[in-house]
């Protein structure tokens, strides 16, 4: 019987000196606040394939395509009248027709931390504080307007070619192929 006590009494004395290490270890970890920007606490918004057609004089040079994914505080965002989708858009938009020295035809030329960092450096310029604090590529492409009219010819011919057989098809009395 005195084992039995006297186990009991040694388990509620760990008990309760896990339960205050416990607490005092929870009190001296540093605030939610405190987290620095890569690790934890921001949100991540990731744009749509963004479109900007690249205009020299009055002919179209090529189409700049990119997807991007910006860094931002959420405290920030919520505080926001506009979309944020529509503030990044135009942004990218107001960014590359404002920096004509961009050439993006001259692929060994661009330089790229430049590109994310004035683009970062713009918004939150337009914003007035630090709303995003990296901007980071997902996908960058440049067509040209041959490219774009290859492209859509390509197309064109495999939809041709497609209609085609399953006319075959269905001339020669097989069920069409379903469309995946």
């Amino acid at each position: 019987m005195i084992k039995f006590i006297a186990a009991a009494l040694w388990i509620v004395a760990v008990t309760l000196g896990a339960v205050f290490y416990s607490f005092q270890a929870a009190a001296n970890l540093p605030a939610a606040d405190d987290k620095k920007p890569l690790l934890g606490g921001l949100d991540y918004v990731k744009t749509d394939v963004i479109s900007v057609p690249l205009l020299k004089g009055e002919r179209v040079e090529g189409y700049f395509l990119t997807r991007l994914v910006y860094t931002v505080e959420p405290k920030q965002v919520a505080k926001m009248s506009v979309p944020m989708d529509a503030l990044l858009v135009d942004q990218v938009y107001s960014y590359l027709y404002g920096n004509p020295q961009i050439d993006f035809t001259q692929y060994d030329k661009l330089d790229l931390d430049a590109f994310r960092n004035g683009l970062r450096d713009s918004i939150n310029a337009r914003i007035g504080e630090k709303l995003v604090h990296e901007v980071m590529v997902e996908q960058i492409d440049f067509l040209t307007p041959d490219d774009v009219r290859d492209n859509a010819v390509r197309r064109r011919s495999a939809a041709a070619t497609a209609a085609a057989k399953s006319a075959e098809a269905e001339a020669a009395g097989e069920a069409p192929a379903a469309a995946h």
